[in-house]
């Protein structure tokens, strides 16, 4: 059988199913939240999914330990690109986080952190017997300069993210769990001080009006009181597809973010209680079948990439989740393959694509 064959029947299509299934309910879901205002919303999802399936496919059926040669200059990029952000980048719900490119807008910092992850996982498959501390302030350099830009653009759900992808980065790197241990200790620590000295008035507002709505219930407590109304309205099965009188019909679910950081409001609205456990079920099931892919993977980088983009797909969509039923605070963060986004979907296919890269040359070993 010719190789190019071999590898184009070598997919894993459990993930692959389970990720067109969510492709494809993804773009019914920004129809859904979206057509009673502007169905463009959709139309320009279904043209993302066409525009980056390609890149989806060429990743997979390259080898993977290839980004040895790419991660670098990858990860320069993204460093640029969020400097350039904070210089000319466009400020949307209060972080300067977006560039306008003409044809679209891009988000660096999504960019930047798959980027990190390849470097990461390059640092941490070659320099393993290094002592931990050393392999700890290394990560600590790679991931640092990002995580700092992105906090300086005030883009507080992307920063979160970085969290858990680098724990488990750590974790599954070999480093002592003393310290993970002390870590976890310190941040908890400096939570606090990052709450009063470092958090923009808003960003504050929001922290605090995520216990209790009430504080500001026409401000900042607002975007989260409707969303639980929304998502406790749907009942067990649902109020339907385009179900009349609904919040986010009425426009009391804010209508810029209700396709992308709310979506998962709306759909529990429409589909209640046994629509939102089946989402919470397929992306569960996804995230498990690519944590296996993980442990077939043939050497160390396989699995650090493989571990790194699950917790990504798992922060955002546990932020994104989350945030609309009072567990997370409003961070503003899409839901991968479900919520509206050219850049998050690209960035998404390239993880994808890296997963199914590891499963198809899981018998290569270098």
């Amino acid at each position: 059988m010719h190789p190019f064959l071999k590898k184009l029947l070598g997919f894993n299509w459990v993930l692959l199913a389970l990720m067109f299934a969510l492709l494809a309910y993804g773009v019914y879901a920004i129809y859904s939240a979206t057509w009673m205002r502007d169905a463009s919303f959709y139309r320009d999802q279904i043209k993302w999914v066409i525009i980056t399936l390609p890149i989806f496919f060429a990743v997979s059926l390259v080898d993977y330990r290839w980004v040895r040669f790419g991660a670098l200059p990858l990860y320069l990029v993204g460093l640029a690109g969020l400097v350039a952000t904070l210089v000319v980048g466009s400020r949307i719900s209060g972080a300067k986080s977006w560039l306008n490119l003409g044809f679209m807008n891009f988000q660096p910092s999504q960019l930047a952190l798959i980027a990190s992850i390849l470097v990461l996982a390059l640092f941490m498959s070659r320099f393993r017997t290094l002592h931990p501390f050393v392999r700890l302030l290394g990560c600590g350099a790679i991931a640092g300069a990002p995580f700092v830009l992105i906090l300086l653009q005030n883009d507080l759900g992307s920063a979160l993210v970085w969290v858990p992808v680098i724990l488990g980065l750590l974790f599954i790197g070999g480093l002592p769990k003393r310290y993970l241990i002390s870590m976890l200790l310190m941040g908890a620590a400096v939570i606090p001080l990052i709450i009063n000295f470092a958090l923009k008035p808003y960003q504050k507002n929001r922290i605090l009006t995520f216990r209790d709505p009430s504080l500001d219930p026409l401000g900042a407590g607002w975007d989260l009181n409707q969303c639980l109304i929304a998502i406790g309205s749907g009942g067990f099965t649902g109020k339907g597809f385009k179900a009349p009188n609904t919040l986010n019909e009425l426009g009391f679910l804010n209508a810029t973010a209700a396709h992308n950081d709310y979506i998962f409001a709306v759909l529990g609205e429409q589909h209640g209680f046994i629509g939102a456990v089946a989402l919470i079920a397929a992306i569960g099931l996804l995230l498990l079948t690519a944590l296996y892919v993980v442990t077939t993977s043939g050497d160390d980088l396989g699995r650090y990439i493989g571990v790194g983009i699950v917790m990504m797909l798992f922060a955002h969509s546990f932020e994104n989740i989350g945030m609309t039923i009072q567990v997370m605070p409003i961070t503003g963060i899409p839901l991968p393959l479900v919520s509206y986004g050219g850049s998050f979907l690209l960035v998404t296919m390239i993880g994808f694509g890296l997963l199914q890269s590891v499963w198809i040359h899981r018998r290569v070993v270098t």
